[in-house]
């Protein structure tokens, strides 16, 4: 059976202790447009493996410390 999950991120708490690094900042080092960080950052969208590996490295942190996965359950 398939389950439902939830992945959830720390964007905005990286951006923070990163200087205050603003989601255009963040975009340019990751190569996206602000509007998928704001999107991203917001949970309204789920990035591609490679986008959430760039966001990391934007951040020079591993890609668990930028976004966790939680199983809610069978659906």
């Amino acid at each position: 059976m398939a389950k439902n999950f939830e992945i959830s991120n720390n964007i905005r708490r990286l951006r923070f202790f990163a200087n205050a690094m603003t989601q255009q900042e963040l975009a340019e080092k990751a190569g996206v447009s602000r509007q998928t960080i704001i999107a991203v950052e917001a949970g309204k969208y789920s990035p591609s493996l490679e986008l959430a590996f760039r966001i990391a490295d934007a951040f020079g942190v591993k890609i668990g410390e930028v976004f966790d996965y939680q199983v809610k359950g069978d659906s």
